[in-house]
């Protein structure tokens, strides 16, 4: 090998290898979920009063997206749907719903899989796609499949059934309930925003 030759693989290693870290950093950058509500809208930044009851300041990208979450009912759940489940875990091994937020068709796959949730405690998310639909004593029985299994689910009569609209920044008035899933914090401690989820007329977006 000459030594040109050598010398150009070496660079293209080195190349190489500064992508792969940079992507490590970037998947390693922190991000924080915010539930709460608005108290002020100043430009492209947030007030927040969060569920915890203290104050942020969230700036939004330039191009963020704002999703208005909207009440919808159970029997918009059919074989197929994407769903995400916030439930809680059975004894018998299935999980109770406690809100059920149904995806547009265009975000079919978001998070997939099975994960501890924050909604409240030992609470759980499970997105993933309705394989089957049968009403049961206690209310709807689903069973949804995700890449790496399946959990079957009640969805009890009273359960919150959401779905989320695209929408714009009008959405954002002080009062409303929202939730960010995924503020990412920057260096300097501050958070950012490219995708936030606004409970419209009133509703408190409850996954």
């Amino acid at each position: 090998m000459s030594k040109r030759t050598w010398i150009s693989r070496l660079g293209v290693a080195a190349f190489a290898a500064c992508i792969v870290t940079s992507s490590a950093l970037a998947q390693q950058t922190p991000t924080v979920r915010i539930r709460g509500t608005i108290e002020s809208v100043d430009g492209n930044t947030l007030g927040i009063k969060t569920r915890e009851g203290t104050d942020v300041k969230v700036r939004m990208t330039d191009n963020v997206a704002v999703f208005a979450v909207v009440k919808t009912s159970l029997s918009e759940i059919k074989d197929g749907s994407y769903i995400g489940v916030t439930g809680l875990p059975e004894p018998d091994g299935t999980q109770k719903a406690i809100a059920v937020h149904i995806f547009p068709e265009n975000q079919r796959g978001a998070a997939e899989g099975f994960r501890p949730w924050d909604a409240r405690a030992n609470s759980t998310m499970t997105n993933a796609t309705v394989a089957q639909t049968v009403k049961g004593t206690d209310g709807q029985n689903i069973t949804v499949k995700y890449k790496d299994g399946e959990k079957k689910v009640v969805v009890p009569p009273d359960t919150p059934i959401v779905t989320f609209v695209a929408s714009d920044k009008s959405e954002l008035k002080p009062g409303a309930k929202l939730i960010i899933f995924g503020a990412v914090k920057k260096d300097d401690g501050s958070l950012e925003a490219n995708r936030v989820n606004v409970g419209r007329d009133g509703v408190t977006p409850p996954m």
